[in-house]
């Protein structure tokens, strides 16, 4: 995406074909600040502490995570030990495991060291122009949702409201719920974006917030509570998410707040979608509540938030120091809340007919 007049990515391949640099998420928005990750421990601390975050992103992440294993492992037996440790960084995002999967797989058809490496290489950079591809596409069929909803209110602006950070930091490019928000927005239609915060890591406050101010779209963030406020009152036309993980049958792991959201949404009428690439779908499991693994990251992360202060970013403690916190980072929402999903082939019912539909090959 254009940030103040250049082409910014959250990641790419370094000339030297070794290093990987990405954006430190956890630094924005008061400061925008590039690292460089060579080793696998690298990868996996940048994946595990969410430098990187967003389940297509961790998923390209991954994937160059494989050829940076290639280039230092000492032998196989230790290559296949830093693939496995990649794949299991995070629990809940399913690309992770399947980026290393695909590359690996890659890797294995070929013979030669010099082979092998160009393999890796090869697919983890197609991993990265397909999810770009898929998120455009996911943009223009969102899009269309939009411009309806546009129709219907006279050209009045289309308030959505999202939760979290699904965009471009989360995708590579365009991201999936704010894609049908930057491509409705190149086709003139007046939209305005309730943003909420989301807490504990304030994803969107600190991450969507600045990736629609860099834009030029309207947004106003407001707290993670507000939102059933804002239906309640006509002040939402439709909710978009991202997710991390989604069944065959249409259950959604998303950030946690999400399942609120949607019951929100359902008591106020509101359309509900997900918005997600095909390398998101989990094509193995069917009842989300029982099967998706739900990461429980460090209560300090809810403890403690950060924020600009005089003359730094800083870090403070909010509840007592005594006061002991959870944080599981996902929650489940049933499909029977989703009002449809926008893919890269369109959009379907949140169903596993709808889904099948849009994907016959997965029958």
């Amino acid at each position: 995406m254009i940030v103040d007049g250049k082409q910014l990515r959250p990641i790419w391949l370094d000339a030297d074909g070794r290093t990987v640099k990405v954006i430190d998420q956890r630094r924005l928005p008061h400061e925008l600040v590039i690292l460089d990750l060579t080793t696998v421990d690298q990868v996996i601390e940048a994946i595990v502490e969410m430098v990187v975050r967003g389940a297509p992103l961790i998923g390209v992440t991954g994937a160059y995570g494989v050829l940076i294993a290639l280039h230092t492992a000492a032998n196989e037996a230790t290559y296949v030990k830093y693939c496995q440790r990649i794949a299991a960084a995070r629990p809940t995002a399913v690309n992770l495991a399947w980026a290393v999967a695909r590359v690996s797989a890659a890797v294995q058809s070929a013979v030669s060291p010099l082979e092998r490496m160009a393999a890796a290489w090869r697919e983890a950079a197609t991993i990265d122009a397909e999810e770009v591809a898929r998120c455009r596409r996911i943009g223009e069929h969102g899009a269309r949702l939009i411009a309806a909803v546009s129709r219907a209110k006279n050209g009045a602006p289309v308030n959505i409201l999202t939760h979290c950070n699904a965009g471009w930091l989360a995708c590579v490019e365009w991201g999936t719920a704010t894609a049908p928000i930057y491509v409705a927005h190149e086709q003139g239609i007046d939209l305005h974006v309730w943003v909420d915060e989301t807490r504990p890591l304030n994803q969107g406050a600190r991450l969507t917030a600045w990736e629609l101010g860099k834009a030029g779209i309207r947004h106003t963030v407001v707290t993670d509570n507000a939102g059933g406020h804002l239906m309640q009152h006509g002040r939402v036309d439709l909710v978009i998410v991202g997710t991390d993980r989604t069944t065959r049958t249409g259950d959604v792991a998303n950030k946690i707040g999400t399942y609120l959201k949607a019951l929100a949404a359902r008591d106020n009428h509101i359309p509900f979608y997900v918005a997600l690439p095909s390398s998101t779908f989990d094509w193995e499991r069917r009842d989300g509540l029982r099967e998706i693994p739900i990461e429980e990251r460090s209560a300090d992360e809810v403890r403690f938030v950060q924020g600009l202060g005089p003359n730094q970013t800083e870090r403070v403690l909010v509840p007592p120091a005594g006061s002991p916190a959870a944080n599981p980072a996902f929650d489940v929402t049933p499909a029977r809340l989703v009002t449809g999903f926008i893919t890269e082939r369109g959009v379907c019912a949140a169903s596993e007919e709808g889904i099948l539909r849009l994907f016959p090959e997965k029958k």
